[in-house]
């Protein structure tokens, strides 16, 4: 298939296209390249994927130095008269739309971003899903939808009308505006709920990241809520390994739209995982403990029983595993500090 990757050089597009180039698919990346991270981390990402960053122009279309069928282009979901064009040129079978503007804190001092990227550069994916149908829109919804839910675990069918962020609201909205183009224009759709994700490239902005990094530096780790807070911390190979069962098979019926929970439906205290941090990294942590923060939920915890009904779904990477993963990729990719 030739598949449009939009957040291409982002943690999970990254991961995701380089498992679309080995099963053999054609792959367009997209992504505007902004600075809400260091985009350092970006352009190696798309560096592994033969895409060097003295190459890249807006709105230029990149082949890979490493990959046959991979190429790139610097685009923003908002800019419609450029979606139509990339569309139009390109005919996809399917996208998946890991693009968007990030991060739950981000949001609230910054909802601009939210609107643009969110909001109006979803309905120009719809929208171009719409006039250049696709087999398969796929795209990024997230655990925060579920806001301050007083049960868990979160399953699919859960009211989720009460977001505690402006994130979650766009990314709520995104399941609403899937739904409606897929009762219209019968574009199949399916939004998938990312829990906590984390592994080798990963985003500088993320607990898992901040924590290592605060760890092997010595610097402290700001703990918030105190500490008394659960994640459904899940590694990146499970995320995408849910995500290829799921983009495989698009949704049927009269309405094509469904969405999955893909997390590792285990919620880890956050006390537990900074341990287990201390242990892969063989240094202790400084804590510096706060209240809680605005937008922040107390719980995340994944029901999975959908996925694993429909797909076999079973996350197979547990929290060691995938904290030495991370370390490993950590000290060889940024190197390590020495010890005070």
């Amino acid at each position: 298939m030739k598949i449009l990757v939009t957040g291409g050089a982002g943690f999970i597009g990254f991961s995701l296209t380089m498992q679309l180039l080995e099963q053999g698919h054609e792959v367009l990346g997209l992504d505007n390249l902004n600075s809400y991270y260091d985009t350092r981390l970006k352009y190696a990402r798309l560096a592994e994927l033969g895409i060097a960053q003295e190459r890249i122009g807006d709105s230029r279309r990149l082949a890979s130095d490493r990959h046959l069928g991979y190429h790139f282009i610097k685009l923003d979901l908002a800019d419609r008269i450029g979606m139509e064009a990339l569309f139009r040129a390109e005919g996809f079978d399917a996208v998946v739309n890991l693009g968007g503007q990030a991060g739950v804190r981000y949001s609230i001092d910054n909802p601009y971003a939210y609107a643009e990227s969110n909001l109006l550069g979803f309905l120009n994916v719809l929208e171009c899903c719409r006039h250049y149908p696709v087999k398969h829109l796929v795209y990024a919804s997230s655990s925060s939808v579920y806001g301050m839910m007083d049960h868990v675990p979160y399953a699919e069918a859960d009211c989720t009308d009460t977001p505690v962020s402006l994130y979650a609201a766009t990314k709520k909205s995104n399941e609403l505006m899937a739904h409606a183009y897929a009762q219209l224009y019968g574009i199949p759709a399916t939004g998938v709920r990312f829990f906590t994700v984390y592994g080798p490239w990963g985003r500088p902005d993320m607990a898992p990241f901040k924590f290592l990094k605060a760890v092997l530096e010595g610097q402290p780790i700001r703990v918030f809520n105190h500490g008394d807070l659960q994640r459904d911390f899940t590694y990146i190979d499970d995320i995408v390994r849910g995500t290829l069962l799921i983009l495989a098979r698009p949704p049927q019926g009269g309405v094509p739209h469904t969405i999955y929970n893909i997390g590792h439906g285990e919620p880890v205290r956050l006390m537990d995982f900074i341990h287990a941090i201390e242990r892969v990294a063989g240094r202790k942590a400084t804590l510096r403990m706060e209240g809680m923060q605005p937008g922040d939920v107390y719980c995340t915890y994944a029901d999975t029983s959908r996925l694993q009904r429909d797909f076999g779904y079973r996350p197979s990477v547990s929290i060691g595993e995938g904290l030495q993963r991370f370390y490993d990729w950590y000290t060889a990719f940024y190197g390590l500090p020495p010890t005070c």
